[in-house]
């Protein structure tokens, strides 16, 4: 019997696959997409993705949003294949940077209200500049919490 088993796990063909189930995902990916046709493309490319639940296209900010259970590499190379340039979302809202007028954040083709993503414009973490701006009050110039 011991030399049947042997054989068998040589016959026996195994598949590794992951039954993980992926969390939902909200995917936004920049693609520059200049008319109708394009958009088709690109949006007809992603919705028929296993796990897709729903595609919105904006042109006018040359940006796509996936919703579902997807992989968001997946769905990179997916536009990729259309022949589009794309690439993950790079824009982050103005008033959520601490210095949006740093050095590479400030993109005159970013949409209206937004600033690249980059470590130069986050504070840091050992920063005293917030700490100080809490001792002092705008709104009452004569208390001061030092006093």
């Amino acid at each position: 019997m011991g030399v049947l088993e042997y054989i068998a796990n040589f016959c026996t063909i195994t598949t590794s696959t992951n039954n993980k189930k992926k969390s939902m995902q909200t995917v936004e990916i920049k693609v520059k997409m200049d008319c109708d046709g394009c958009e088709r493309r690109v949006k007809n490319s992603v919705k028929h993705m296993k796990g897709v639940k729903s595609v919105e296209v904006i042109r006018k900010q040359s940006k796509v949003i996936v919703n579902g259970y997807v992989d968001p590499n997946r769905v990179l190379k997916r536009i990729k294949s259309t022949g589009k340039r794309a690439e993950f979302w790079p824009y982050v809202p103005y008033n959520v940077v601490y210095y949006p007028h740093a050095p590479q954040a400030y993109d005159k083709r970013a949409p209206a209200g937004m600033v690249k993503n980059v470590p130069q414009a986050l504070l840091p973490p050992n920063a005293t500049e917030e700490k100080f701006a809490y001792l002092f009050s705008d709104d009452n110039p004569t208390a001061c919490s030092i006093m």
